[in-house]
């Protein structure tokens, strides 16, 4: 069982900033891709940004120049930070993690979210 957990979200001012955490715990062998996804009030949920076990950064285009992604292989966490903060960022952000654990088993698991609210 892998486990994360968010934290950071917050309220914030069109062009503030804001970083998020996540922490993942549990028995894992690798982590091929770790990052986040947003949902916005009613819309699908989509990627904001991801990074590869090969440390490739994948954004999509709303956030590029504006969001960076990182990670801490050792300490299982990944951070999102974000600036420039639009109105349009506001949503729900989860965290999410792919890779295989010890046991061999495939894993694809989420954070229960951090939300974030962006106000003109």
């Amino acid at each position: 069982q892998v486990d994360l957990v968010e934290s950071g979200g917050g309220l914030v001012q069109s062009g503030g900033s804001l970083r998020l955490s996540c922490t993942i715990s549990g028995s894992t062998y690798i982590l091929n891709v770790i990052g986040w996804y947003r949902q916005a009030p009613g819309r699908e949920r989509e990627l904001a940004a991801t990074v590869s076990q090969f440390g490739v950064p994948d954004y999509a285009d709303s956030v590029k120049g504006r969001f960076t992604i990182s990670r801490n292989d050792v300490g299982n966490a990944v951070y999102l930070q974000m600036d420039n903060l639009k109105p349009e960022d506001t949503g729900v952000y989860y965290c999410n993690a792919r890779g295989h654990g010890t046991d061999m088993r495939a894993f694809d698991s989420w954070g229960q979210g951090t939300q974030v609210i962006v106000s003109l």
